[in-house]
């Protein structure tokens, strides 16, 4: 199946997400950006991770469609006090103001798609790598 990959933000849209999850071979994709929600694709190689990170006032909602790998959160960079292993069909959510990281501890890439509540990225967003995403001057 052929998917628009385009962020279509701000009008109704109905999508095959596991298929576009799946497919997608980017590190994150941004396919929609409305004025309180986004949601973006993720492929994570083996051994890499989203990226330490904490959206201030936003939550944050990922699900694993295929892959296995470690979910750390806490209430700062240096006391990630929560750990859990996750794997396919498993969601995590990640409340405002805390610190996480999804590493990809397997031997094939994560797929996941996470959703912004407000949105967290620059609408249409791609990041075809992690180098991509950490060179990009409107990322924290």
């Amino acid at each position: 199946m052929t998917y628009d990959y385009t962020d279509r933000g701000k009008q109704p849209v109905v999508e095959n997400i596991e298929g576009m999850t799946l497919e997608n071979e980017n590190f994150r994709t941004t396919i929609w950006t409305g004025a309180k929600m986004q949601m973006t694709l993720m492929t994570i190689q083996p051994g890499d991770d989203i990226g330490l990170e904490v959206h201030h006032g936003i939550d944050q909602f990922l699900r694993i469609e295929a892959g296995n790998g470690i979910c750390k959160m806490g209430p700062t960079e240096d006391n990630l006090d929560f750990e859990a292993e996750v794997g396919a069909d498993f969601g995590i959510f990640v409340p405002a103001d805390t610190w996480h990281n999804v590493i990809n501890t397997g031997s094939e890439p994560m797929k996941l798609y996470t959703i912004y509540a407000n949105p967290d990225h620059v609408p249409g967003t791609v990041h075809k790598t992690h180098e991509d995403a950490r060179n990009d001057p409107n990322e924290d």
